[in-house]
């Protein structure tokens, strides 16, 4: 039965290190920082959002797994996750690899950790290119065709976000001198050596 063999691949939307959880938990850290309340807005409605993300794609593995047959868990090599979690839930990339935080990055920097969001948007919905083409149970795939449509959003509001950061130098600028790097050079210092702002169009 394919079911269960989609369903491993599923673990990695939840908490694999380009997941739900991880997205969810990367957005809601860096809202703090983020100079503009614009752009804190943006992060806060898209970490909330993924945390609704996360609820699903929870609920679509409990699904696929909670009926298994001791057959069924040999058939498709599910006995090393059953012998420790049984058919909980737990957050995994498709590996096996239990989650961690180092596979998400927090900078404090906008400009850094909104190209961060960008790419991670498309490692997402790449994972979820790679589950659709083993997917054969429509139910899953229309849920799963839905997310990947998210992320694509995402990483537009997210490119809408870095321009109206950019659009406005001296905010900029002034996140800039508080960072890191601003606070061993000063913004006058930092002109000197040709680096008045950073990058970030």
């Amino acid at each position: 039965m394919i079911y269960f063999f989609i369903s491993d691949y599923h673990f990695s939307e939840y908490g694999g290190p380009d997941g739900e959880l991880g997205a969810s938990l990367r957005y809601l850290s860096q809202r703090f920082t983020m100079p503009l309340p614009e752009l804190k807005a943006t992060l806060t409605d898209i970490g909330t959002e993924e945390l609704n993300h996360l609820e699903m794609i929870g609920a679509i593995v409990y699904q696929l797994t909670k009926d298994l047959t001791e057959d069924e868990i040999k058939k498709q090599g599910f006995e090393d996750y059953f012998v420790d979690h049984t058919t909980g839930v737990y957050p995994q990339s498709a590996g096996g690899s239990p989650y961690t935080t180092a596979s998400m990055q927090v900078k404090g920097d906008p400009i850094t950790d909104l190209h961060e969001n960008m790419a991670a948007e498309q490692k997402a919905r790449s994972t979820y290119d790679n589950i659709l083409r083993f997917c054969d149970d429509y139910d899953v795939k229309d849920a799963i065709r839905f997310l990947r449509e998210r992320e694509v959003v995402h990483y537009q509001r997210f490119g809408e976000a870095k321009r109206e950061d950019c659009s406005k130098k001296s905010t900029v600028l002034k996140a800039h001198k508080y960072s890191t790097f601003g606070k061993i050079l000063s913004i006058r210092k930092t002109q000197d050596v040709g680096i008045s702002r950073p990058i970030c169009c």
